[in-house]
C-alpha cells in the first residue's frame, strides 16, 4: 500500500530513532538466548525498516492537530507501536499467504528458510522453520506494541482509552484476516461479506484506528475520535478496493506487485464478486486460484473482469467511499490543519498506481 501524506517535519525521524532503540534494546536482551534467537529479533527489526510510516504518520497528524502542547514523547512512542502492529500484520500476512519475499528480498520466513537450507534441512523442514519463525516474530511484535502503549506516561485514563482503540483494531484485523482466509477456500464471498473483511482487516488498524489513538492522547473530545473512525472506515475502504484493482490491473514494474498473484490465490475480491455471474468469467474460472496459472491464464480473467462491467463498478464504489470520506471530513469540525491532511489523502490515494 502506497499512501501519499507528506511527514511533518521529524516524524519519520523521530519514529525511526524510536523503532531503533526499541530493537536494539530487543537485540541485546535476546543475546543471553542464543544466537537464533538474535538472528530472529534482528530479521524483525529489518522487516520494520523501509516502510512508508503512514500509520505513525496519521497518529502524529491526529495527535498534532489536537495538542496546544508541542508533540509529547508519548505520541512518537505511540506512533512507533502502530508501524510494530503493522510489522508483525505483515509477518503473519506472508506466512498465511506462503510468501517468502518482500519488498524484493527475503522476508522473516524466507530468511530463515535460507538458513535452514545452509545447515542442511529438508526443504520441507526448512519451510516448517521458517514459517514458525515469522509467526513467532510476529507475536512478538503484537505483543511489544502493546508493552509500549500500556508504558505510556498519560493519564490512567487516556492510557486505557489508547489501549482499548489498539485492542480493537487487532481484534478486527484478526476477524478480518480470518474471514479473508475462509473466502479463499472456495466459500462464495458477497459484496457484504467482502467489504466487512476490508473493513476489519484493513480500515480499522490502518486508518480508524491510528487517527482516534492520536487524537485521544491528545485529548479530543469523543464526538471528534467517533468521526475520526468514520473517516478512517471510508478512507480504508477506498484504498483497499484500489489496491483490489492494482493487485489484477496494475503495472508490476510501478506497483512492485505482481499482478498475478491475487488471481493465482484465489482472493475474494469485488471485482470477483461483480464478474461472477457473468458467461465470460464463468468461462475463464477454471483458472482462478490455481497456482499454475499463468500469464495467458490470468488475462482471460482480466478481459472477463472487464467486459462484465466488474471493474467499473468497483471504480464507481471506490468514487463513492472517497466521496463519503470527504464529506465526513467537511463535516467533522476537525483543526484546519487535520482536515488539509486527510482530504489530500483521499484525492492522492483513490487515483494512485501504486
Amino acid at each position: 500500500m502506497s499512501l501519499a501524506i507528506e511527514a511533518p517535519t521529524g516524524t519519520d525521524r523521530d519514529v525511526d530513532a524510536f523503532l531503533a532503540a526499541f530493537f536494539a534494546d530487543a537485540v541485546a536482551r535476546a543475546e543471553a538466548h542464543g544466537p537464533d534467537y538474535r538472528l530472529l529479533w534482528e530479521a524483525a527489526r529489518d522487516a520494520a525498516d523501509g516502510g512508508k510510516r503512514i500509520r505513525p504518520r496519521l497518529v502524529l497528524a491526529a495527535h498534532d492537530a489536537f495538542t496546544a502542547d508541542g508533540r509529547s514523547p508519548d505520541a512518537v512512542r505511540l506512533a512507533g507501536a502502530f508501524e510494530l502492529l503493522h510489522t508483525a500484520f505483515l509477518m503473519h500476512d506472508d506466512v498465511i499467504d506462503h510468501d517468502l519475499v518482500r519488498r524484493g528480498e527475503p522476508n522473516v520466513a524466507g530468511r530463515f528458510v535460507l538458513d535452514a537450507g545452509r545447515r542442511g534441512l529438508s526443504p520441507a523442514r526448512a519451510d516448517e522453520y521458517g514459517r514458525a519463525s515469522a509467526i513467532l516474530a510476529g507475536d512478538l511484535l503484537i505483543a511489544g506494541a502493546y508493552s509500549v502503549a500500556a508504558s505510556l506516561d498519560a493519564p490512567a485514563a487516556t492510557r486505557r482509552a489508547v489501549l482499548d482503540v489498539v485492542d480493537g483494531c487487532v481484534f478486527a484485523a484478526a476477524a478480518g484476516e480470518h474471514a479473508d482466509v475462509r473466502h479463499s477456500t472456495g466459500v462464495q464471498a458477497e459484496e457484504r461479506d467482502i467489504l466487512a473483511v476490508i473493513e476489519d482487516k484493513t480500515a480499522s488498524y490502518s486508518f480508524s484506528a491510528p487517527l482516534q489513538a492520536g487524537a485521544l492522547l491528545a485529548g479530543a473530545d469523543p464526538v471528534a475520535v467517533e468521526r475520526l473512525g468514520e473517516i478512517g472506515r471510508h478512507l480504508g475502504i477506498a484504498f483497499q478496493l484500489r489496491d483490489d484493482v492494482l493487485g489484477v490491473f496494475g503495472v508490476e514494474q510501478v506497483t512492485g506487485k505482481s499482478a498475478i498473484g491475487d488471481l493465482r490465490e484465489g482472493k475474494a475480491t469485488l471485482l470477483v464478486a461483480y464478474a461472477r455471474s457473468d458467461a465470460a468469467w464463468q468461462a475463464a474460472s477454471d483458472g482462478f486460484g490455481r497456482p499454475d496459472l499463468d500469464e495467458p491464464g490470468a488475462e482471460r480473467l482480466r478481459a472477463a473482469i472487464e467486459s462484465s462491467g466488474a471493474r467499473r463498478r468497483v471504480e464507481g464504489r471506490i468514487r463513492l467511499e472517497a466521496r463519503l470520506a470527504l464529506e465526513s471530513i467537511a463535516t467533522a469540525a476537525l483543526p484546519e490543519r487535520l482536515e488539509s491532511v486527510l482530504a489530500r489523502l483521499v484525492a492522492t490515494g483513490i487515483e494512485r498506481a501504486r
